[in-house]
């Protein structure tokens, strides 16, 4: 059975980057976001046991998504995926609960082992 995702980002390009960046073995069912608002409405259908997320989005930024689920006790893996590398940001991230933080553009290299530390993939 595939493992649901969603990568959330408004920019088309960086979600087809982050597509492509996903192994090529890995058995999932992508769901897109634009916004973080969609996001979150992905995962309440069941639609994101992974999810992507870029932190500045319209409508509701990565910041507030990550903010949502914890207070709602939201059971995701979410792993932030942005082109702001301060210091401050990812610790705010992991704060609110992201298992990782990579910057964009996003490799297969700098993925695979985020994925496999967490079981997500072998």
């Amino acid at each position: 059975m595939p493992l649901p995702i969603v990568i959330a980002d408004d920019s088309l390009l960086a979600r087809k980057v982050l597509t492509r960046a996903l192994p090529e073995d890995w058995n999932v069912d992508i769901s897109y976001a634009t916004n973080g608002r969609e996001a979150l409405e992905l995962y309440r259908a069941g639609r994101a046991s992974v999810m992507f997320l870029d932190l500045t989005m319209p409508d509701m930024t990565g910041y507030q998504v990550l903010d949502a689920l914890q207070h709602e006790d939201l059971n995701t893996f979410v792993i932030v995926v942005s082109a702001d590398v301060q210091p401050m940001a990812q610790e705010r991230v992991r704060a609110l609960g992201a298992i990782a933080f990579l910057p964009k553009p996003v490799t297969p290299e700098a993925l695979r082992p985020v994925l496999k530390e967490y079981g997500l993939h072998g």
